[in-house]
């Protein structure tokens, strides 16, 4: 588990976020925003498994799923998550966002389905209105 804590340069939301990407680079650039926008911590996994026992131990305000990874995808990883912490908001991250996508995300619980395509302050307002902040 790959656990990062900075100072917050904007917001004190002293939230958690966990980001699931299989892809390193993202997972770095992902935490670099979430962290400068001031969450407390954040902790990567590289796949929906490893994400599930990450979330386990710091019970996230926020999760940031990948769709495609291996071992375990974001969709088959989101149900368990939800399970686990029902009040915690989930976000697809995702090269594949599509309307079929979006109502089978749903489904898995899931709250909200965003493009990779989309800006990185696209998502960080996106998680604040999904969190009330």
């Amino acid at each position: 588990m790959k656990k990062v804590e900075r100072k917050p340069q904007k917001r004190e939301s002293g939230k958690n976020v966990l980001i699931v990407d299989d892809n390193a680079a993202v997972r770095k650039m992902l935490a670099d925003a979430f962290l400068s926008d001031g969450f407390k911590t954040c902790s990567e996994a590289g796949n929906g498994s490893e994400g599930v026992e990450i979330a386990k131990q710091l019970k996230p305000d926020l999760i940031i799923l990948d769709l495609a990874m291996p071992v375990m995808n974001g969709l088959q990883a989101a149900p368990v998550l939800r399970k686990l912490f029902p009040r915690t908001r989930i976000i697809l991250f995702t090269l594949y966002a599509a309307s079929l996508l979006e109502a089978e995300a749903s489904k898995a619980g899931v709250n909200l389905v965003l493009q990779k395509t989309d800006s990185l302050s696209t998502l960080i307002k996106k998680a604040h209105e999904l969190m009330g902040d």
